[in-house]
C-alpha cells in the first residue's frame, strides 16, 4: 500500500474555482506571451489579482484573446488531477521558481487536463465544469507589470 508523502504545511484555504481558474491564466499567460506564471497573485472568492511581468500592456485584443482562451479551458470540462513527484523526476515544463526555500523534496503536482501542470499546496476543483465563466474586470500596466483584476461568473 503507497502511503501519501509528507508534505510542507499549507496554511490558506482557497476558494477551488477561483485557485483553479488562475492555473489556467497562468498558463494562458504562459504560453500567449512567454512570460513566467503571475509573480503575485491575490485570489479570493469575489475577485482576485495577478501580477505579471511584461515588456508592454496587453492590447484590448489581447485582453479579450486571454479571457476568451481561459474560458476555452474551463468548457472543455476536463479532470484537474493531483501527482506527487519527487525535484529530480518532474514532468517538464514544472516551474519551481515559486517555491519556498525550505519546501519539501516530494512535491505535489496539479494537473489541469493536459493544458497546466505546476507545483501547487492549495485547494482545487475536481473538473472544469465546477468553475463559472471567468471575466477580466480591469487591468493597468506600470513599470513593466500588468496586473490583472478577475471574477468568476455565475450564469
Amino acid at each position: 500500500m503507497e502511503q501519501e508523502p509528507i508534505l510542507n504545511e499549507h496554511n490558506k484555504q482557497e476558494y477551488p474555482p477561483m485557485h483553479t481558474a488562475e492555473h489556467i491564466l497562468n498558463q494562458t499567460m504562459v504560453r500567449m506571451f512567454g512570460c513566467p506564471r503571475s509573480r503575485n497573485a491575490h485570489i479570493e472568492r469575489k475577485k482576485s489579482k495577478c501580477d505579471y511581468q511584461l515588456p508592454s500592456a496587453p492590447t484590448a485584443e489581447q485582453v479579450q484573446e486571454i479571457e476568451d482562451r481561459v474560458n476555452e479551458v474551463i468548457g472543455r470540462q476536463v479532470e484537474v488531477t493531483v501527482e506527487y513527484a519527487t525535484r529530480d523526476k518532474l514532468p517538464e515544463g514544472v516551474d519551481l521558481s515559486k517555491l519556498p526555500a525550505d519546501a519539501s523534496e516530494t512535491l505535489r503536482l496539479v494537473r489541469v487536463g493536459d493544458y497546466d501542470i505546476c507545483a501547487c499546496a492549495g485547494d482545487h476543483v475536481k473538473n472544469t465544469r465546477e468553475i463559472p465563466r471567468f471575466k477580466i474586470i480591469s487591468h493597468d500596466f506600470n513599470d513593466g507589470t500588468w496586473r490583472v483584476r478577475f471574477k468568476l461568473v455565475e450564469e
